[in-house]
């Protein structure tokens, strides 16, 4: 057993989980910024483009919360149980394995939205020009996806070996890049052609191919305790089923978060094009809260992934509850900044009043309760290392059905408006916490593992 599988299971919880947390959060928040930069680049172009943006959001956030989070999570969970049991050779197995699995979804997102991409963006309120930006947005991003899934899934492999600091660095560099790039497709900087929010997408695509390339190398000739080797390219179901195990349930999670955010954007798209603006920059915001539970929640998934494939379920479990509160406190914190001092940042998004009261309503509803969200998302990656998906997924159930209900019902039957739709949206989170916590306090992950 390497180094750095016997500190993740004997060295104390909060100290492991800040040192192997520090340089994800570090990058994940630096990556987050792309999504924001993007916003305020679109924003120059007006409201048709922000709403074009919002309306297509969701399948940015589909396609990165599936492969990095649930298959990119299943992988690290995978890879980590195995190192903890000291089986090597099976972890280098599922190298292979989680690379067909990523390309396979990487296609099936694709010819999904070939089949109906247009039809399901028009449902959601899309019309006119907003409807043809946001579909070739949308087409673009997924035609070259493959590149995202597999930046996801290979730097899901290095967490699951503890190692946080390489696949932070190369998102950061992935930033870098992918800033400038943006603005110069977007708005047609240094000369080149000004695409609109689909140079937005292609900028996307042309970063993740780019920085593919130093993960793979990395692998193949590094020092780590798992490589890409030939020899280990040997596929079976079980080592299939090791990752899908965790993948297919933890895939609901992220697909019924994405549609929460689907039906609250159809609904806020009754409300005019303004606010659909207003609730899109909201809605980035919100999103950035992701990228900084991820790095404790990576973190969090390799740590508890290697307990519990050594067999100490009480570890995992001191594990979930210091990681969990600590990003519950980070997000919350984060989230009653914004909501307390909200002109300050929306109008370097947008100067039109109604965008911005939009954007304001949102932040101001939703922002206090980060805390929630945070907590319960760093669980979800929790208990992908425990192998305990079921309540995670019917945790997210309920907070569709909290969204969405409650969303219909404040705002067109009570006639609260849009703020109605930000109370249900705050309430959803709050669910998707409690019922994840209860869980795993009435022993979830024991069950699951037998223990």
């Amino acid at each position: 057993m390497d180094a750095r599988t016997q500190q993740m299971l004997s060295a104390p919880a909060l100290p492991l989980l800040a040192r192997m947390a520090a340089p994800s959060t570090v990058a994940f928040f630096i990556q987050g910024s792309v999504s924001l930069a993007e916003v305020w680049f679109v924003g120059q172009l007006g409201e048709i483009s922000l709403a074009a943006i919002a309306l297509a959001f969701p399948l940015l956030m589909l396609t990165q919360t599936l492969s990095g989070g649930a298959m990119g999570g299943a992988v690290a969970a995978s890879v980590a149980r195995a190192l903890g049991a000291g089986d090597v050779a099976k972890a280098e197995r599922l190298v292979w394995h989680a690379l067909v699995l990523a390309v396979a979804g990487a296609a099936v997102l694709l010819v999904i939205f070939l089949l109906g991409g247009k039809a399901f963006l028009r449902f959601l309120g899309g019309e006119g020009e907003v409807l043809v930006q946001s579909h070739s947005y949308a087409m673009l991003l997924l035609a070259g996806g493959v590149f995202l899934w597999l930046i996801g899934t290979v730097s899901a492999i290095y967490r699951g070996m503890g190692e946080m600091q390489f696949p932070a660095a190369v998102m950061i560099f992935n930033a870098l890049i992918q800033i400038p790039l943006s603005g110069c497709l977007i708005l047609g900087w240094m000369g080149l052609p000004a695409l609109g929010i689909s140079g937005a997408a292609i900028s996307a695509v042309v970063s993740a191919a780019i920085l593919c390339v130093p993960l793979f190398l990395r692998l193949v000739k590094s020092n780590f305790p798992v490589h890409l080797r030939r020899s280990a390219m040997r596929f079976s179901k079980s080592d299939f089923n090791d990752i899908l195990q965790v993948a297919l349930p933890g895939s609901l999670s992220p697909l019924l978060t994405i549609a929460t955010v689907l039906v609250l954007t159809a609904f806020v798209a009754t409300f005019g094009e303004a606010a659909l603006a207003g609730y899109g920059i909201g809605s980035r915001i919100e999103f950035l809260i992701i990228p900084l539970v991820f790095g404790l929640g990576a973190a969090m998934t390799s740590a508890v992934g290697v307990s519990v494939g050594a067999g100490d379920l009480g570890r995992a479990e001191r594990l979930g509850r210091v990681g969990g509160l600590s990003a519950g406190l980070v997000a919350g914190l984060v989230g009653i900044v914004l909501a307390l001092f909200p002109d300050a940042w929306i109008g370097a998004f947008t100067d039109v009043p109604a965008v911005h009261a939009a954007a304001k309503g949102y932040i101001q509803i939703v922002g206090p309760f980060f805390f929630f969200h945070g907590l319960g998302l760093s669980l979800y990656f929790a208990s992908q290392g425990a192998s305990a998906m079921s309540w995670p997924v019917w945790a997210t159930v309920l907070r569709v059905v909290v969204a969405a209900l409650g969303a219909y019902a404040l705002a067109f039957v009570f006639g609260f408006g849009l703020s109605g739709i930000y109370i249900a949206a705050a309430g959803a989170m709050l669910t998707y916490a409690v019922v994840i916590v209860v869980a795993i306090r009435a022993g979830a992950w024991r069950r699951a593992n037998k223990i």
